[in-house]
């Protein structure tokens, strides 16, 4: 599946402006099971507008609480090919429309799981494709294939140990164990874990407001960073340092450098264009 779903993200297609979606808490069966929209557009509020730059995708597949099936994943990816070539995406993140249920993959901007429900198995192992982890202290998380008589086939043997170490990740693979948004927490498996709301969405609002941490600063040094962290992590540490210094000096001469270097001399807030 990972392989697929990275395979997919390197296509280039032509750019077609996303349309603003519903985002309701039930989606319906006739729904699309992907739903894209952008938090901020031109005629808006100036309230809506601080939040410009970040984008959602709501997964809205009910009957199924969110299972991958074909139709699915082919309308995430094809969300993804598109929102991949458009630099007015800074933070993308990954929300259910299907109340108590999550099910999300890579892509070049910061990535944010809002985690309000249940996350099991691909759940969970897509989530672990996120750069960030939100839950709700209620949720419940967990790579349980092995109560099924199956593995981890979606990155999940890969990404859990390099989240929480390899024993660790050899013990809730190999137990099933299933664990909350608190446990999740204080393993290092989630960043953030916050009480759930009457709406089931906390998760989702705190996600907005780590996504609004990032929007201030230089588009293209996240991305990088990403890289470098990424990367990085796949090799031996002399290794990892090259892929660092390649990256450093792909950021040199952006724009967006000079803009903080200047911003700093002159002690007033930078005005990055991701350039």
């Amino acid at each position: 599946m990972q392989r697929a779903l990275t395979s997919a993200l390197r296509l280039t297609r032509p750019w077609r402006p996303l349309q603003a979606c519903g985002c309701a808490s039930h989606g319906t069966a006739s729904d699309p099971e992907i739903q894209v929209r952008s938090l901020a557009g031109p005629d808006q509020d100036q309230e809506i507008e601080s939040q410009k730059g970040i984008t959602e995708i709501l997964m809205n597949r009910p009957r199924a609480l969110n299972a991958l099936g074909n139709v699915f994943v082919s309308e995430l990816l094809e969300a993804l090919a598109q929102l991949q070539e458009d630099r007015r995406v800074r933070v993308l993140i990954f929300r259910s429309g299907v109340k108590g249920v999550f099910c999300a993959a890579a892509f070049p901007a910061p990535t944010i799981a809002a985690m309000d429900g249940f996350a099991l198995g691909g759940g969970l192992e897509l989530a672990l494709a996120c750069d960030l982890r939100v839950a709700a202290s209620s949720a419940v998380m967990g790579l349980i294939e092995t109560t099924r008589g199956l593995l981890p086939g979606a990155g999940g043997t890969q990404r859990l140990p390099r989240c929480l170490g390899v024993a660790l990740a050899k013990e809730l693979i190999f137990t099933g164990r299933r664990l909350s948004g608190t446990q999740a927490q204080a393993l290092g498996l989630v960043n953030h874990s916050v009480a759930q709301n009457e709406e089931g969405n906390a998760a989702y609002h705190r996600a907005r407001e780590l996504a609004q941490e990032i929007l201030p600063q230089a588009p293209i040094a996240v991305r990088l960073g990403k890289v470098a962290i990424d990367r990085g992590m796949e090799v031996d540490i002399a290794s990892g340092m090259a892929i660092e210094g390649m990256c450093y000096a792909q950021n040199i001469p952006t724009r967006d450098r000079l803009e903080g270097m200047a911003a700093f001399r002159e002690k007033r807030p930078p005005r990055f264009v991701g350039e």
